[in-house]
């Protein structure tokens, strides 16, 4: 009896070393930080947003890494998800030209009014003589074939490249370059909102070290600025800022806040100086939620340039986490692995008359002017 206590001991002694090598608490490496919120306090549960909303940053769902996700199958899957939480239509931000816009079309058009497609430029031979007239014709037969809107266009720094711009990607190319310039008023005469990404979170320009709050995200997605030829932040900002300027008939929306997320002030004298930009909330949740009080602020002050957008496809708990931020007063909570950032988040408890204008009612407004000519 006596020796079977012992090796019981014995067993359960080397069971709690094993555990606790597992869990050592010298060499537990950041990525693997799960933090669980000890608080006992109300936590809201919102599958379905409190009013209906237009969802007006997606990408296709082709774009996902499973392939299933190419599927008829799994497009009316996302549909009745979209029915499920409250979703009227969703935008797909294709940031494609000819034949892969027209593919893209043709499967999702079969879905009705669900979905809606936007187009890309196409920058073939952009270096050469005779492109923009080129582009141009290309613009008006995707706007004929049935786009109602032009993006993601983005520029991280080198230019409209960064993104899956298609099918050439103009490098080196900015959005305030002036050969783009007779594009951007086409979009202004065919009623064609464009949706622009410029830059990146300010953490991924912060050094990469024990001082960066956006560490964990920031060094997956960190901007390397030695290339001398990259514009920066504030570079990049001034970029929106021109083309914003300079065509006052056309709608813009700054996907992501613009990223000016850390200091959203900068966005805020953007919408005070020019009434035809807007902005999405688009995969910047993670962002913004450790902000509730300013967010509320915020948000209150430009409830009628706010848009709602995700761009994160269509999983429904990514869209009630989304819900749960605009709509609830919860407090620290953590989705570490849908937004990559250790930190809590918190909600922003929106009133109704905000919450109605950024779920619905500033994107209806923007797709009525976009109706076909």
């Amino acid at each position: 009896m006596k020796n079977s206590i012992v090796i019981t001991f014995i067993s359960l002694a080397l069971l709690t070393s094993f555990s606790l090598s597992a869990q050592d608490e010298m060499n537990i490496k950041l990525k693997d930080y799960r933090p669980r919120s000890i608080y006992k306090i109300p936590v809201t549960n919102i599958k379905k947003a409190r009013y209906s909303a237009i969802d007006v940053h997606s990408h296709p769902a082709e774009w996902m890494s499973n392939p299933v996700a190419v599927s008829d199958t799994a497009l009316s899957h996302w549909v009745k998800v979209m029915d499920q939480v409250g979703i009227e239509k969703t935008i797909i931000m294709t940031c494609y030209a000819g034949a892969q816009f027209d593919s893209l079309y043709a499967k999702y058009s079969a879905f009705g009014e669900r979905f809606e497609l936007w187009c890309g430029f196409d920058y073939s031979g952009y270096m050469e003589d005779g492109w923009i007239e080129r582009a141009i014709k290309e613009l008006e037969r995707c706007y004929n074939m049935g786009a109602k809107g032009v993006g993601e266009l983005a520029d991280k720094g080198s230019g409209i490249g960064d993104f899956s711009n298609s099918p050439t990607p103009g490098y080196k190319l900015h959005i305030d370059d002036p050969r783009l310039r007779p594009l951007f008023q086409k979009c202004g005469e065919l009623k064609m909102p464009v949706n622009i990404h410029v830059a990146e979170p300010y953490w991924m320009y912060e050094p990469m070290d024990s001082a960066n709050d956006g560490y964990m995200n920031a060094y997956k997605w960190k901007i390397d600025l030695s290339d001398k030829d990259k514009l920066n932040h504030p570079q990049l900002i001034n970029t929106l800022e021109t083309v914003v300027r300079e065509n006052p008939k056309t709608t813009f929306i700054a996907c992501h806040l613009a990223n000016c997320e850390y200091d959203l002030e900068i966005l805020g004298t953007l919408f005070r100086k020019y009434p035809n930009l807007y902005a999405d909330l688009g995969g910047r949740f993670g962002e913004i939620a450790p902000i509730p009080k300013y967010m509320n602020s915020f948000l209150g002050k430009y409830q009628d340039r706010i848009l709602y957008g995700t761009d994160m496809f269509y999983d429904p708990a990514m869209y009630a986490t989304t819900f749960r931020i605009l709509e609830s007063n919860d407090e620290h909570f953590y989705e570490i692995d849908l937004f990559g950032y250790h930190w809590p988040l918190y909600g922003f408890g929106l009133k109704n008359d905000v919450l109605k204008k950024i779920y619905y009612e500033n994107a209806k407004r923007i797709l009525m002017k976009s109706t076909p000519l």
